[in-house]
């Protein structure tokens, strides 16, 4: 059997998605990269937001049109938490709630009538992302996550690590650990700094060359923690969400860490480990949100001179509390103040870029040549475009950052730096 896996979300979505790849593979079902070859096709759907929920229902129907043949089993956060709905879409032939999708392929779609597959399915993408746990205990306000996931639940160490000796073997050069509340392993399981002893076993016990932490909660992080940068597997980046730089919305959003607790957090972390990427989130639009407060939260951003802020309106989520909170911001104001946040945004990750420009740095290349220009990541999260025919994809080489462009680093292979091949290094 033949099935296409796609997804909407978050790094567990997509952890889930290579997981579910890899157990189909194993059953000897065969991968398909278009889902107009597909007998079934899987997608992992988000709720994080009323755009994300869109765009799970935008991608059922497009993969209804491309196949109309196909089945399509549903699962992840949205069609968890809104089944009827989920299941009226045109095609949708199974919907499975969250706690079930470790089942969809051995029990759903079950075993392939042919051999099993021996070798393991191509990834997508050079690093592998990797489900250290799932669930969320924390209570914030706005957030129909923890709704969707359920409780706080650790996977064993061991199991974490036969993943990314797996991932090697299928050739990946990075794992990134994810999980709705990553910070927070292993306190099911009654391991104090449960975290810190997981990242100690994954450097210990696996030779991938990069290993990085998806998003952690501030407040879930000691100074200590900071050590393990020591080695140099470990990338130099962190993504701690801020989701205001305003006090009185911390508190009304009911986030555990103040303005301050991140400041403080951020300055030990970056004395840690050099050329550290601090990326985070920022919700714009909260009931209640001033104009002084939005004003607040934006110097507090300037001064924390992020590598990468991912800016989002408030969406109120039903069944949390925020969702009847009164004061509500009206749209054209989300909006507006949407628009200023991303400018701030834009201007901190330039201004991050820039700090790296005439550096040598390594590079993890991946399968994307776009344009004739080979793309990838350094560790601290730089993407970087060259244009050159001798990269090989999923390879780690060193470039000189030469010009920062919108988003992204522009660089030269050191062994071909002339003034013609620079400048063929713009966009086409």
């Amino acid at each position: 059997m033949r099935i296409h896996f796609d997804l909407v979300g978050c790094r567990v979505n997509e952890a889930e998605i290579e997981s579910m790849a890899a157990r189909a593979a194993e059953l000897g079902h065969e991968a398909a990269a278009d889902p107009g070859a597909a007998d079934w096709i899987v997608v992992n759907t988000c709720s994080v937001t009323r755009e994300a929920e869109r765009d799970s229902r935008q991608k059922i129907r497009r993969a209804h049109a491309r196949n109309p043949g196909a089945g399509i089993a549903v699962t992840g956060c949205w069609s968890t938490l809104d089944p009827e709905r989920a299941a009226t879409l045109p095609g949708v032939a199974r919907v499975i709630a969250n706690a079930e999708k470790d089942n969809l392929i051995p029990e759903i779609l079950g075993r392939s009538d042919g051999a099993p597959i021996p070798s393991p399915p191509a990834r997508r993408r050079t690093r592998a992302y990797i489900k250290v746990q799932d669930g969320c205990s924390n209570q914030c306000a706005y957030c129909v996550t923890r709704l969707a996931r359920g409780p706080l639940r650790s996977r064993p160490a061991g199991g974490v690590v036969r993943d990314i000796l797996a991932a090697q073997r299928a050739g990946a050069r990075e794992a990134v650990l994810a999980g709705v509340h990553l910070g927070a392993w292993g306190k099911d399981l009654g391991i104090a700094d449960g975290l810190e002893e997981l990242v100690e076993t994954v450097l210990a016990r696996t030779a991938v060359p990069r290993v990085r932490l998806s998003s952690l909660e501030p407040w879930d992080i000691r100074p200590g923690f900071f050590r393990l940068w020591r080695d140099g597997r470990l990338c130099p980046h962190l993504h701690l969400p801020l989701q205001s730089g305003s006090a009185s919305t911390l508190a009304r959003m009911k986030r555990n860490a103040m303005p301050e607790d991140f400041a403080r957090l951020a300055d030990t972390a970056r004395a840690a480990i050099p050329d550290l990427a601090l990326t985070s989130d920022w919700m714009v639009g909260f009931p209640g949100e001033t104009e002084a407060e939005f004003r607040e939260s934006a110097a507090f951003v300037e001064r924390m001179g992020f590598a990468r802020l991912h800016v989002f309106r408030f969406s109120p989520r039903p069944g949390t509390e925020a969702a009847s909170m009164n004061g509500a911001v009206t749209a054209p104001e989300i909006r507006r103040r949407a628009e200023l946040a991303r400018h701030a945004a834009d201007a901190a990750a330039e201004k991050y870029m820039r700090a790296f420009l005439g550096r040598e740095m390594d590079v993890l290349w991946e399968a994307d040549t776009r344009c004739g220009m080979r793309r990838g990541l350094t560790a601290n999260f730089l993407r970087v475009r060259v244009k050159s025919d001798t990269i090989e994809p999923n390879t780690i080489t060193r470039v000189k950052l030469t010009s920062a462009d919108c988003t992204e680093m522009v660089g030269e292979l050191p062994s071909v730096r002339t003034p013609r091949q620079h400048a063929e290094s713009g966009l086409c």
